[in-house]
Formats: C-alpha cells, structure tokens, sequence
C-alpha cells in the first residue's frame, strides 16, 4: 500500500536575489519535485512581448527536470508602482487585476500549470462588506469562466485580513459562483495557525478534493508573518499526515517571501524538514500492513 503524498516546491518569491534559472538549478540539486512561480519582477515578467515564447522554453525546462509548477500571482507593486498588491478584485477599478489574472491563467495553460493561485484582497476604506462581496462575485465570476475556456484549474487563497480570509469564506464564494469545476482552493498551512478557527487539520478537510494548492510555511497564531518550518506553532506533521489522509498530491510548495537572502539555506532545510514529515507517513503506512 502506497500513501498519498504531495509534491513538494518551493516559491520564486523566496528567491528574488536569483535569476529564475539558479532558482531551478538550486530546487532541483535539493531534491524539489515542482515551483511555485510568481509571476513578476525578477523571474517572469506577464506582460512583456515575449512572454508565449518565454512561457513555453520555461515550460520544456521544466519538463526537463521533471518539476511541476503553480502559477501564484502574488507580486508586490507589479500593477501599482505605489501601493502593494493593488488593485484588488474588491477594488472598485479592478481593470489592471483582471487582465493580469486573465494573463496569469494564459501562461499557466502554456505551462501546464497546476493551478493559479489568487486571492480576493482586502475591503477598501469606506466600502461595505457586502459591497466587496458583490464586486468580489461578479470578478471571480468573469476570471473563473476565462480559466473553465482555457481548461486551467484556479486555486482561491484565503488570506488573513482579506475579505475572503478561511477556507469556509473561500467555500462560501464558491457556492455562490454555482460550484464551477474550475474553482479549486489554496491553503496556505501558515494562515491555518493565524487565522483557521479549528486549525490546520480542520481547514485542509473544510477543502478537501478541491484543494489543487498549498503553500507551507510557519506562523504564530493571530501574526500575518511567514516564518521557516519550525520557528512557529504549525505542527508540520500534523499538516502532512492530513495532507496524506486527504489523498492531496499535488503540490506543496514553501512559501516564504521575504527571505531571499537565506534561499539557499532555507530551501535545503526545509526540504529536509518536509521529507521527515513524508517519510514518517510512509513508515507508518508499512509498519500497519504488516
């Protein structure tokens, strides 16, 4: 008998002092199975002329390494020199947003991708929730049936602070839509300790066979702060154990943006921290088959 087990990976935005070629070579020297690429400065630039062409050379080199990837689409000031991640889909001009979620869902049907991973944003000054729920609805609406067109699976983070903030938010934006097939979910196992009411196990069985993403990384509970495995209150084997239990195999990737000066260490631990967590699975998986 074989466990479930995910892929593991690592994001690009824990890399941004590297080209995006070292960043492979790094990942795969360390064992990584896949890459969370986020499009954006410095790796992929989404709207540059020659982004199908660099889309589909990425994509054969990925190939080459045998690495999997998901398309995150979290990049500081790409659509706003001065003001970070906006606009929003619960901006009240979401026009930039959308067409770069529309380019996003593009470069991950070159790529093969997994999923884009996406998220709603935080409720402006001045507006409603109910205001940003409607506006959030009608946008992911529209970026859902562009993706269903191009057969690419979307994966809806929930961020702290955000209007869609739990997996049961993420859950509830999904009924609203009708349930579309191309509606998966994103959970970031860091977020479950800061913000999940009943924790990393329960959010990853609230999502269930529609998770298509998680992002890892460690947190204290009520701090929005992406912390190295082991230097928070995640129980990592905990995480993976339910991960497994799920039947989850797709990718895990480390999510741990503002660390690019330590991205080699970093990867070489983390790696070795989330392997324990696999193999530990596996070993009890063998020892009750006997």
């Amino acid at each position: 008998m074989i466990a479930p087990l995910p892929i593991l990976g690592y994001g690009t935005n824990g890399f941004t002092d590297h080209t995006l070629s070292d960043t492979l070579d790094v990942l795969s020297g360390y064992g990584y199975g896949a890459v969370a690429l986020t499009l954006g400065h410095p790796h992929f630039d989404p709207f540059g002329d020659d982004w199908e062409a660099r889309a589909r050379e990425l994509r054969d080199d990925l190939a080459e390494r045998g690495m999997r990837v998901v398309v995150e689409t979290g990049a500081r000031y790409l659509l706003d020199k001065h003001v970070k991640h906006r606009p929003t889909l619960v901006d009240v001009d979401a026009g930039r947003r959308m067409t770069f979620l529309a380019r996003a869902i593009e470069i991950a049907e070159v790529l093969g991708a997994d999923c884009v991973s996406m998220w709603s944003g935080v409720t402006p000054d001045g507006m409603s929730d109910t205001e940003a729920w409607r506006l959030l609805v009608e946008r992911t609406a529209d970026v859902v049936a562009l993706a269903s067109v191009r057969g690419v699976r979307l994966g809806f983070e929930p961020e702290p602070g955000m209007r869609v903030e739990t997996v049961s938010d993420a859950l509830a934006l999904r009924s609203e839509l009708g349930d579309p097939d191309a509606f998966g979910i994103t959970v970031d196992l860091g977020h479950c300790v800061a913000v999940e009411p009943g924790g990393v196990a329960e959010a990853l069985r609230q999502a269930g066979d529609l998770l298509v993403n998680v992002q890892v990384d460690d947190m204290m509970p009520g701090v929005h702060e992406h912390l190295e495995l082991g230097t928070g209150q995640l129980d990592v084997d905990l995480a993976f154990r339910t991960l497994s239990e799920i039947g989850y195999t797709g990718v895990a990737a480390i999510e741990l943006p503002r660390d690019s000066h330590a991205a080699p260490r970093l990867a070489k631990e983390s790696i070795a921290r989330m392997q324990q967590a696999l193999d530990a699975i596996t070993h009890d998986v063998v020892r009750s088959a006997r």
